[in-house]
């Protein structure tokens, strides 16, 4: 009985998986340089919590104010196993966003604030999937391997 309440102990106190940026805070507004009217280069970001057993992270980051449904601007896999990545840095594999480039494409809304959703997976094998996939086939590949998700979003208000 001592054992499992030690075990239990151990799963209720784990730290939650987090993503967040050191450029900006949660729910803020991205600053310009990130965007298509700035420099138009990804933030950093900022792991914390990365679960036991994490072999590689995967990200992607989309638009979910767009018009025409959720737009992706990022996708990312295979990401090593590592606490920060620099801004305007890509270390994993890039897909297909929103526009049909393996790239990073800042938020770039006709008008308006949206709002921006960052969603980094830890997963418990690196991917095997084309440069040609997008969010869709990221997402199929990575069934059975995400050991955690964490959430961080932003804003970006263009005139």
């Amino acid at each position: 009985m001592k054992y499992l309440f030690v075990l239990i102990s151990l799963v209720c106190f784990q730290k939650p998986f987090l993503v967040k940026s050191p450029d900006f805070a949660f729910d803020h507004f991205m600053q310009f340089r990130f965007t298509c009217d700035g420099e138009n280069i990804s933030p950093g970001l900022i792991f914390e919590n990365i679960p036991e057993g994490t072999i590689a992270l995967a990200l992607v980051m989309e638009d979910i104010d767009s018009p025409n449904g959720a737009f992706v601007h990022w996708v990312m896999w295979n990401i090593p196993v590592r606490q920060k990545m620099e801004e305007n840095k890509s270390p994993g594999v890039l897909g297909k966003n929103g526009r049909g480039q393996n790239s990073y494409f800042g938020p770039c809304q006709p008008n308006g604030i949206h709002t921006y959703h960052f969603f980094a997976y830890a997963l418990n094998s690196s991917l095997s999937i084309p440069v040609t996939s997008g969010k869709a086939e990221l997402l199929k590949a990575m069934e059975g391997h995400i050991l955690s998700k964490a959430t961080f979003k932003a804003r970006y208000h263009r005139q």
